[in-house]
C-alpha cells in the first residue's frame, strides 16, 4: 500500500501559519506546509464512504462533484451536534473533494474548485492539481479523513483541523496505467490546519491551508 502524496502544498506564509495554529486550529491538530504534501478530495457524507454523490453537492445550485469508481474518500466526524459546525465540516470536505475532482478531470478550470476554494487555498490547489496534470497522473484507492475538529470564530469564520490516511491510495499514470505500489510509511499520514470563510451565498470557502506530512498526531 502506498500514499498518493506528491507535491508540496505551500499555501501560507509563516505569519498565517501561526495564526492558524493559534487562532482556531489549536486543539491538537496542526498544519504546516512540508515538502511532500497533498490536498485530498472527497464527498461530504455523514461519516462514511465518499465517492462524491450528488446529494450534498447539488443543494442550492452547488456544482456537482463526481469521482471515478476506482477512487473514493472517507470522511469521519461529520456530525458534531452543532448545526453551524456541521455546515463548516460539510463544505470543508467538498472543498477537498473539488481538488481531487480537478485531478481526475485533468483540469484546473472545474467549477467546483473555485466554488469551494478561494485566495491562497485556491492558488495552491491550482498549483497542486497542475502537478498531476503535467505528470499525466491521477490516483486510485481510498483516503480516510479523521480527527476533524472545528473552531468557530464569529459567524463567518472558522478553522478546521484534520488528519488524512493515504496508505490505501496510489498514484496511477493515465497513459501507461501503471500504479505506484510503493509501501506506505509514516509520511502516508498528514495533519492539516485550514481556515474557512462564509461567503455571501452561505458557502464556507477554504481560504488557507497548511499541512504537515508525517505528523505524529496522525500516526496509527
Amino acid at each position: 500500500m502506498t500514499r498518493r502524496s506528491r507535491r508540496l502544498l505551500t499555501t501560507v506564509t509563516a505569519g498565517v501559519t501561526a495564526a492558524l495554529l493559534l487562532a482556531g486550529c489549536g486543539g491538537g491538530d496542526g498544519d504546516k506546509s512540508d515538502s511532500n504534501d497533498k490536498i485530498a478530495g472527497a464527498d461530504t457524507g455523514a461519516s462514511a464512504s465518499a465517492s462524491p454523490s450528488a446529494s450534498a453537492s447539488e443543494v442550492a445550485g452547488r456544482p456537482k462533484i463526481t469521482f471515478p469508481s476506482e477512487s473514493k474518500n472517507v470522511f469521519e466526524d461529520a456530525k458534531t451536534g452543532d448545526v453551524a459546525k456541521d455546515a463548516v465540516l460539510a463544505d470543508s470536505a467538498l472543498g477537498t473533494n473539488s481538488v481531487d475532482e480537478a485531478i481526475f478531470k485533468g483540469s484546473t478550470a472545474t467549477e467546483a474548485l473555485g466554488f469551494y476554494n478561494t485566495g491562497k487555498a485556491l492558488e495552491s490547489s491550482i498549483t497542486y492539481v497542475q502537478g498531476y496534470i503535467d505528470d499525466g497522473d491521477t490516483w486510485i484507492g481510498e483516503v480516510r479523513f479523521f480527527d476533524r475538529k472545528v473552531t468557530l470564530s464569529g459567524a463567518n469564520q472558522a478553522y478546521v483541523t484534520y488528519c488524512s490516511d493515504e496508505s490505501k491510495a496510489f498514484i496511477k499514470n493515465k497513459k501507461t496505467k501503471k500504479v505506484d505500489k510503493s509501501p506506505a510509511t509514516s509520511r502516508s499520514y498528514v495533519l492539516y490546519h485550514t481556515k474557512l470563510v462564509k461567503n455571501a451565498e452561505g458557502v464556507w470557502q477554504t481560504t488557507d491551508i497548511v499541512s504537515n506530512r508525517g505528523d505524529k498526531a496522525c500516526q496509527p
